[in-house]
């Protein structure tokens, strides 16, 4: 009954439809909404409760013949996300995503300032391809645009808001913003609110 006044008649169809076409895609999901492009399908591991809204492109390339991609249990996410893991992106239980997330363990050439630096010169398509781990922790939630790059670690209960770049590992339990994401609030867990971060 909650069904019939969430959706319309033709949109229960439709996610009929996405059901039955979920078992033969991974047998543990909850439901995975069509289009959705995966590559390396035998690399990325899905736990029950696997939701995917519409348009999502999931890939694994990795450097040896292994699982690369993890997800937890009732991961959901939103419309037009992109995951690519070449080494390994782990991401928790009960986490949310919303819309068009970029995530991604792997870059083509390194920028660290290092002997490994890619020139400018070179077509970036042909540069090496670095990678650092992704590990995204349980309970975070990634708002709208939020793209998060190589070797970042989110903690777990995190927010990050929308349009925001993780650039750098986040601790457990704050809220981040911005382009580099910057944790602005903490929740204090004896008062039991989100408490600003002074800097």
């Amino acid at each position: 009954m909650k069904l019939l006044k969430r959706y319309s008649f033709l949109q229960l169809l439709s996610l009929g439809y996405s059901k039955i076409r979920t078992l033969f895609v991974f047998r543990d999901a909850r439901i995975i909404r069509f289009p959705i492009d995966i590559r390396g399908k035998k690399f990325i591991q899905v736990s029950k409760g696997f939701t995917t809204g519409v348009g999502c492109r999931v890939e694994a390339y990795p450097k040896k013949n292994e699982k690369v991609m993890f997800f937890g249990e009732n991961f959901q996410m939103n419309d037009y996300v992109h995951i690519t893991a070449m080494e390994k992106v782990e991401i928790g239980n009960d986490v949310l995503f919303a819309s068009k997330i970029y995530i991604s363990d792997c870059s083509h050439g390194s920028y660290a300032g290092d002997e490994n630096d890619s020139s400018p010169d070179s077509i970036p398509h042909d540069r090496k391809l670095f990678s650092k781990p992704v590990v995204i922790e349980d309970n975070v939630w990634l708002g709208e645009f939020v793209s998060v790059l190589p070797g970042v670690r989110i903690g777990k209960g995190t927010i990050v808001g929308a349009n925001s770049v993780v650039s750098k590992s986040l601790p457990a339990n704050v809220i981040a913003v911005g382009s580099p994401a910057k944790a602005i609030k903490k929740f204090n867990f004896e008062t039991q609110r989100w408490e600003k971060i002074e800097n």
